[in-house]
């Protein structure tokens, strides 16, 4: 069997921490299951895991890994999941094979990809036009699993993450705030004190023999601040197909409905399942209504490519010709097109598109295409690719829980797969020994950045930002690696 656990993962890297003589055993024998040129490890990208400075003074993110992917094809994914059927993942711990070299923490952080829409929402004016900004976020959010078919490791409890990234204007902190069950906060700020996003992430994931699917769990919120808007919507369902054998394929499927808490407006988005012959795969519809309940645009799209909105007379009119049988115009629009209907079109790379294209439609978003040699790279884009960066002295500037420092994903990158097996099992270890400890002095862990709250505007519990991690008191920050 060809395969590995796919990108589902993308809502949960957890392993547990109970793990089995099996799945140790099957840690100790990647290393030698391997395909790995013991040459190749020593050979790093361009810039050595240091960002370069530009003429103008901006940094230059690293645009490659310092070590290639490895083979994965002589490790049999059936001889690890035929004993997790109907069981919740999370309980389960995986070898390092399936992984990708970033921390869950770190793969939250990619919703900040296409943060220019998030600019977007805050520079207009016409709240339709921010709804419609907020959606096209939304679904930009889960785009980067697109093909990524590796696990993201299981963050330990109190595990962090921060990105500063002056150049898109926003700052960045997560951290792991429960291990049973598995809980991610994170929150983000722009640099211009514009907008607040911030959430709490805690995925079901269940293997069906054939497929795994995740189902999410946990509130995302937006709040732009000169509107005195705030958002909120939970993240799709999302299904891998073929996990045993034949191609794999990945679905996100189910309702997802943005809410304005300010103005009533609400969009409604449906992540079609796939349906008989493909025919529906990667597909998103759906619309945005005022208070009243009026349809006041359709949004459609694909979650992998692109999305556009028109208005519903329109649509409706070109689905009645559809049903009739009229010519499908397909979306080929050259860039003087798509400049003339969208402004940031300038921004767009130029992405071979497969909707079905409404005339008159305006673009909400594309996809950004990725490196030359992504699929060297976990298949990661630009952004991911930048994410473990470790430039010169930002170590001695870091919380010592941040996911930068961990040395099972730092030797993972650099191609040293037996010293990253034999780290992962470690600190592993030291935290059940660690949790054994505090059950014995019946301490309960406290978290350092997050704390347990209720939504402000959903009302529901939250993981609330605490404050102050920017300010790099990092004393009392707990010994995990």
């Amino acid at each position: 069997l060809r395969k590995m656990l796919p990108c589902v993962f993308l809502y949960t890297g957890f392993d547990s921490d109970n793990s089995s003589g099996d799945f140790s055993e099957a840690n100790h024998k990647v290393a030698e299951m391997l395909d790995l040129d013991p040459h190749q490890s020593s050979r790093t990208g361009e810039h050595n895991g240091e960002a370069e400075i530009q003429e103008n003074g901006i940094k230059r993110h690293r645009t490659s890994l310092p070590a290639p992917m490895f083979s994965r094809s002589d490790f049999s994914v059936w001889s690890i999941l035929k004993k997790c059927i109907g069981l919740e993942l999370s309980k389960i711990t995986m070898p390092i094979v399936f992984n990708e070299p970033l921390s869950f923490l770190q793969r939250i952080t990619e919703y900040m990809e296409h943060i220019y829409l998030i600019n977007k929402a805050c520079s207009h004016t016409d709240p339709l036009e921010r709804m419609q900004a907020v959606a096209a976020f939304a679904v930009s959010a889960v785009a980067s699993q697109w093909e990524r078919t590796g696990k993201p490791f299981n963050p330990l409890l109190g595990e962090t993450y921060e990105l500063t990234r002056e150049d898109l204007g926003f700052r960045f902190i997560s951290e792991q705030v429960s291990h049973h069950p598995p809980i991610s906060a994170f929150y983000s700020e722009g640099l211009n004190k514009d907008f607040i996003f911030h959430g709490s992430i805690y995925p079901k994931l269940k293997f069906w023999g054939k497929s795994i699917e995740a189902e999410p769990r946990g509130t995302i919120t937006l709040e732009l601040l000169k509107h005195n808007e705030a958002y909120t919507w939970t993240n799709p369902t999302c299904c891998v197909h073929n996990v045993i054998i034949g191609k794999l394929w990945l679905e996100q499927y189910g309702t997802v409905e943005i809410v304005n808490h300010s103005t009533g407006d609400k969009c409604v988005l449906n992540f079609k399942p796939c349906g008989l012959f493909g025919k529906e795969l990667h597909r998103v519809e759906g619309y945005i209504q005022d208070k009243n309940r009026r349809k006041l645009c359709v949004i459609y799209g694909k979650w992998t490519e692109c999305l556009w909105c028109t208005d519903p007379t329109t649509y409706e009119t070109y689905k009645k010709n559809e049903k009739r049988g009229g010519e499908q115009k397909k979306l080929k629009q050259s860039e003087d097109v798509i400049k003339s209907e969208n402004d940031e079109a300038d921004d767009m790379p130029e992405v071979q598109d497969t909707v079905q294209f409404i005339p008159g439609s305006k673009l909400l978003w594309r996809i950004n295409c990725r490196p030359p040699n992504s699929s060297q790279m976990y298949n990661f884009t630009s952004f991911a690719v930048s994410l473990n960066e470790l430039e010169k002295g930002m170590e001695a500037i870091l919380a010592p829980t941040d996911c930068r420092l961990r040395p099972d994903i730092r030797n993972m990158e650099n191609g040293n797969m037996d010293v990253a097996s034999k780290e992962k099992e470690r600190l592993e270890e030291k935290q059940r020994a660690a949790r054994k400890e505090r059950a014995k002095d019946e301490v309960e862990w406290q978290t350092r950045w997050f704390h347990q709250g209720t939504n402000p505007y959903t009302g529901t519990s939250d993981w609330l930002y605490s404050g102050g991690y920017f300010d790099r008191n990092f004393s009392d920050c707990p010994d995990i690696y």
